[in-house]
């Protein structure tokens, strides 16, 4: 998907309210979500966090829904939506394509997380820009703090955060 969205020169990133919130649960299976309280027992009539197949459900429905969208004028991971386009009108144009929809889904979006018109933004950790793909410094930060590992269990730790970012370090799997 990084790959997909380096190499344009603007993009829109778009963050969905409450994501898993917004879908419904079909009322056949919101008996399923029950739960008991001290006066009486409920039922989710949305979908709430910590259900098992809970991401692999709203992944699904976000793509249905953007579904001829996505790879050509957009990314979505999640509740988080990667407009782009090669010139500004481009993605502008685009931009309007993907809220257009928002509204005839009632997606809600959290406007004071989104970025639009951007040469450049962070994405799943990684800075995306017309270039290149980076790793997000903030990330290189928190590996350079990392106390020295004295243990296998820190090891691990290390090994997990660097690892994150691996393609972007050359002869990774020597040095580790």
């Amino acid at each position: 998907m990084l790959e997909r969205l380096a190499g344009h020169n603007y993009y829109c990133l778009l963050d969905g309210m409450s994501g898993y919130f917004q879908i419904p649960i079909s009322s056949e299976d919101q008996e399923k979500t029950t739960f008991t309280c001290p006066y009486s027992t409920f039922a989710y009539r949305r979908i709430p966090f910590g259900l098992c197949n809970a991401p692999a459900t709203f992944q699904r429905c976000m793509i249905a829904i953007f579904d001829e969208l996505v790879g050509d004028i957009m990314e979505v991971f999640m509740e988080d939506f990667l407009v782009f386009g090669d010139s500004f009108d481009k993605c502008l144009h685009n931009l309007e394509k993907v809220l257009i929809r928002c509204e005839e889904t009632n997606l809600t979006l959290n406007w004071e997380k989104c970025h639009f018109m951007v040469t450049e933004g962070i994405v799943l950790g990684h800075k995306i820009s017309s270039q290149v793909i980076e790793v997000d410094r903030a990330k290189i930060d928190v590996i350079s703090n990392l106390p020295p590992p004295v243990n296998v269990k820190a090891i691990r730790i290390f090994l997990g955060h660097a690892g994150f970012d691996q393609r972007f370090i050359k002869d990774f799997s020597k040095i580790a």
